[in-house]
């Protein structure tokens, strides 16, 4: 059997958000969990795989002061160019916030939860973060309200979390020795003072623990986020992985360090580097032996708006929110409405098992496949993508493994491959780019592709497919498995499928 070949008349799909069939936890990726707390969180869109791409989700920026110093991290104000944690264009006070919830919840009717994740960290700025979750509480009782956390002051406001009905908290947990803490915390401002080093680390842990347990003691769900950075955590995790699950926590989400220099942090300015993507998976799938992993993250801004994989803040600045004329009450009629529809579509996908595939020759490898998508289907031109979702096929199935940002490529007819980029001194084009974080795929879904791109996919060994457009990824990414199957190029003697 030949090797798919380019279809280019297919039409591109409307709308935005990642593949509805697979970024993150795998469908029984819950499972584990008692009935009573899987109930609160497979209608999340920050926890499970199948509703982030239905339900929406918005970060308010009212909390600017922290309380430790992270080698990571570089909080920016003003700044609408980058897309990071910390990062932030407006910082709002608790009224703003609120009435820039409201005026959301009004235009984008698919949202149901408000996180408040900083610029800074909300717990060192509780009196804005809590007054901000009492107007919400009351004047928009529907929406789920999160908050994520360094940890540092977490024990000591507990009661408060649990009085608001804030039942999802995230913390942020890099370690649980304090010789690894302190290269990654220079310090930690405790009790009117910074302690540094050591010590500093150990009181961050301790009081990351303690905050912990006193949560999930309360019932409160806990999903704890850690940055993988090699060198420093990268084995250590696993251990984190293992004790905050006898903890109580639910799910563990591993992140890739960002520490690109032009971001101002010590690790990138120092030059640290980043995990690649193969180090990140294997990190992954080896605590997920122990928890329940988050593989869809984007590593939000602390102002994010919309779906995960989109961004629509721009639509929200409060310029524009001061000119809206909001009908709250009849938003909450055609919101209740969504949901109940977004809901009912849910439980009917929820009810139908995946069988494994057939007809898969014993033994065969399993492979790699970028998919340009959206809303899960095979949809998005290759030099329009500004992220490819990974999958791997294998005979067990179909599986996402992560998502990998790329510039945008084709800004239209005459704007293909303009522009270049410069690292460590290097320059390359945005196409030549985009190829390389695509190594270790051996096959790029799209629903067109030009020729320029199609040649130098396949002389780096990744095979353009835009034969399977407009279908549902999961089902696209199996076609083209057993397609390769068929050619006898999975099993263990061959070599790694090239290019005809």
């Amino acid at each position: 059997m030949e090797l798919p070949v380019i279809s280019n008349n297919a039409p591109a799909a409307e709308g935005g958000g990642c593949s509805s069939s697979g970024c993150g936890t795998a469908p029984d990726g819950l499972a584990h969990l008692p009935d009573h707390i899987r109930a609160k969180v497979q209608d999340h869109p920050c926890y499970s795989e199948q509703a982030h791409h239905y339900f929406a989700r918005m970060h308010v920026a009212v909390a600017p002061a922290c309380n430790i110093q992270c080698n990571y991290c570089n909080r920016k104000y003003d700044c609408s160019n980058e897309s990071r944690p910390g990062v932030v264009s407006e910082l709002l006070t608790p009224d703003q916030a609120i009435k820039k919830v409201l005026a959301v919840a009004a235009e984008i009717p698919q949202m149901t939860v408000l996180g408040i994740a900083g610029p800074g960290d909300p717990l060192a700025n509780p009196g804005r973060t809590f007054d901000t979750f009492r107007q919400l509480s009351e004047k928009a009782p529907d929406i789920k309200l999160c908050v994520s956390t360094n940890g540092l002051s977490l024990p000591e406001h507990v009661d408060e979390i649990a009085k608001h009905n804030i039942d999802h908290v995230t913390i942020t947990i890099n370690c649980v020795d304090p010789e690894v803490g302190a290269k990654i915390y220079p310090w930690i401002y405790w009790e009117n003072k910074r302690i540094f080093g050591i010590e500093g680390a150990r009181i961050l842990i301790e009081q990351q623990q303690k905050g912990l347990q006193m949560l999930t003691d309360r019932g409160i769900l806990v999903k704890v986020n850690s940055v993988l950075i090699p060198g420093v955590n990268d084995q250590h995790l696993k251990e984190v992985s293992k004790v905050v699950k006898e903890k109580g926590a639910f799910l563990h989400n591993v992140m890739p360090l960002i520490a690109e220099a032009e971001h101002g942090t010590y690790y990138g300015i120092m030059g640290q580097p980043e995990p690649t993507q193969e180090m990140l998976q294997e990190l992954q799938d080896a605590c997920a032996g122990d928890m329940a992993m988050m593989r869809h993250c984007r590593q939000c801004r602390a102002d994010a708006v919309g779906l995960l994989g989109e961004d629509r803040g721009d639509e929200f600045t409060m310029d524009k929110i001061d000119v809206m004329d909001v009908d709250y009450e009849a938003a909450m009629v055609r919101r209740k409405a969504v949901h109940d529809s977004i809901i009912e579509k849910l439980e009917a996908e929820r009810g139908v098992a995946k069988p494994k595939p057939t007809d898969i020759p014993e033994g065969s490898r399993p492979v790699l496949m970028a998919v340009a998508g959206k809303n899960g289907l095979v949809a998005e031109h290759f030099g329009h993508a500004r992220e490819f979702l990974i999958y791997e096929a294998s005979p067990e199935g179909v599986r996402f493994i992560s998502h990998r940002k790329t510039e945008l490529y084709c800004g239209g007819m005459d704007a293909c491959g303009d522009g270049d980029v410069v690292e460590a001194g290097a320059s390359e084009s945005l196409l030549d780019r985009n190829i390389r974080i695509l190594e270790g795929c051996e096959v790029v879904l799209c629903s067109k592709v030009g020729y320029e791109p199609w040649a130098k996919l396949e002389a780096a060994g990744i095979a353009p497919n835009g034969e399977h457009a407009m279908e549902p990824i999961e089902d696209a990414v199996m076609a083209v498995y057993k397609e390769i199957a068929a050619t006898g190029k999975l099993l263990p003697q061959t070599d790694s499928l090239k290019v005809a």
